[in-house]
């Protein structure tokens, strides 16, 4: 099992990767314990993860981390924001559930 550093730094390496992907830039990336949720992006760039995300399968990963960013670009959960889930993380909607 991975210590919370470990599991943060995982994390911080798919942030690190799909921020690039997907052209954003969060101002800060917060790894913590989440019990309701696997992530939030707050309105002043805040992107907020759950540290437990890293215990799951990658392609959840990738969507929950996707998801987050592209609020960065998309405020809401519209068309757009659909069709952009679509372009990158093709099986999202396999993945869009709540904790």
């Amino acid at each position: 099992m991975q210590t919370h550093d470990e599991r943060r730094t995982a994390i911080c390496h798919r942030v690190e990767y799909w921020a690039g992907r997907l052209n954003v830039r969060p101002r800060q990336v917060r790894v913590q314990y989440m019990t309701r949720k696997w992530g939030s992006c707050s309105l002043s760039g805040i992107i907020t993860l759950a540290n437990d995300l890293a215990d799951q399968e990658d392609g959840f990963q990738d969507f929950v981390i996707a998801h987050e960013l592209l609020h960065l670009r998309v405020p809401n959960h519209g068309r757009l924001f659909k069709a952009l889930m679509t372009a990158y993380v093709p099986d999202w909607k396999r993945y869009d559930m709540q904790k």
